[in-house]
């Protein structure tokens, strides 16, 4: 209150006031008040630490947003980093707050295509994006003139740096029974990605299953996705955690926490990660280029403008993305490999496509992509519908957006 009242004061020039402390969050609206014809923006961070601390704050917002807060020519902005928190005192029917909001935003990570200029090149930015992901305090955290290998040493595996038990606080701060969410989400960081392996992975029933991923639905930790093509109530989506660094943490962090705090990062690494790393690089590789063909859709630089992108699988079929419009489709494969067969690639493709267009025949014009480190012989397959791109050539796809 002391400093929320000095902070209100001295902004308003209210020098008079200045050793001031308003008593009650009563008073401080009725002091706000007075300046209500002014155009003023008042934002609270931790929103839900200050309601926690004295709960009465919902109902008087909600007093004074009625009776002249929602007339006035103020700013109201509260703002946290829990989700649900949030969500329960603003937008849920027993809040004080609720059908009062003008609006609300969910503050998301950062693109691939956000940060691609901050590192040195295409390549180390696919590395460091597939470890740390797109919130801001991780991927900033790592040094771009360090190789990622010695990134995740010193800025993950040691039991001082906060990316260490980070993922741990965030999910308890979330959830009321996070034991049971630790192992789901273990579960789909070891590629148990349907509810049924889910339950076996963790030993839970499938009906507590669903109901805890719907949670972490809600809470965008976890996204389900649904093969291209297939409507959005399909029995075949499959669930996978949303952000890149809960899936490395899951994968290599949690599992190896005695290490760590022993002291082994190093070991860890070369043991643990490295042998497996590029394959998961791999995995997340396929994300940012989806993000980069959106990018490059909104700068009307693919042959046409597709309305959904995603992947597609059928039984041991499975293409990595499909882009789509009204009658155009683009087939594409990602390979995190060097020197890659493009003619073999596409050959591939071509068969796992004619599948997917056996149940989708309004797709009548039909382009191809492949996409890889480098290539052997790329040529080979280039025509107007086909194309082979390298990681040079998506750098170039990408400063065209920026031009």
């Amino acid at each position: 209150m002391k400093q929320i009242s000095s902070e209100l004061t001295r902004f308003f020039g209210d020098t008079h006031l200045s050793s001031v402390v308003f008593p009650d969050w009563d008073a401080i609206f009725s002091y706000i008040r007075s300046h209500q014809d002014r155009r003023v923006i008042i934002a609270w961070d931790d929103f839900p630490y200050l309601v926690k601390e004295d709960p009465s704050l919902l109902s008087v917002i909600q007093y004074h947003w009625d009776t002249w807060l929602k007339d006035s020519q103020l700013f109201l902005i509260v703002s946290g980093s829990s989700i649900s928190m949030m969500e329960e005192m603003t937008m849920r029917y027993v809040s004080p707050l609720f059908g009062r909001r003008t609006g609300q935003y969910l503050i998301k990570p950062l693109r691939f295509t956000d940060i691609l200029e901050h590192f040195p090149d295409l390549t180390t930015t696919v590395e460091h994006y597939a470890v740390f992901g797109g919130t801001p305090a991780y991927i900033f955290k790592a040094d771009k003139n360090k190789d990622i290998y010695e990134n995740i040493i010193s800025r993950i595996l040691t039991d001082d740096s906060i990316l260490f038990q980070d993922t741990e606080f965030i999910l308890m701060s979330e959830v009321s029974e996070p034991r049971y969410y630790f192992s789901i989400l273990r579960a789909i960081a070891e590629g148990n990605t349907t509810p049924s392996k889910i339950s076996q992975m963790t030993g839970l029933e499938r009906a507590t299953v669903s109901k805890y991923l719907q949670v972490l639905i809600n809470l965008h930790l976890i996204i389900r996705e649904i093969p291209a093509g297939e409507p959005l109530k399909s029995k075949k989506g499959q669930y996978f955690l949303s952000d890149n660094y809960f899936a490395f943490w899951f994968r290599y962090v949690s599992p190896f926490a005695k290490s760590i705090e022993m002291g082994d990062g190093r070991a860890l690494c070369v043991q643990e990660i490295k042998p497996t790393l590029q394959a998961f690089i791999g995995k997340k590789f396929e994300g940012c280029i989806e993000d980069l063909l959106w990018k490059l859709n909104t700068s009307a630089l693919l042959p046409f403008r597709f309305h959904s992108c995603s992947r597609w699988w059928m039984k041991e079929h499975e293409i990595d993305l499909i882009a789509s419009g009204d009658t155009d489709v683009l087939f594409c494969e990602v390979k995190w490999q060097d020197k890659v067969n493009a003619g073999k690639i596409y050959s591939n493709l071509l068969v796992k496509s004619e599948i997917f267009l056996s149940y989708h025949p309004e797709f009548r014009n039909r382009h191809y992509l492949v996409i890889a480190k480098t290539f052997t012989r790329e040529s080979d397959i280039v025509s107007d519908k086909v194309h082979a791109w390298n990681t040079d050539t998506l750098e170039e796809m990408y400063h065209q957006c920026r031009l």
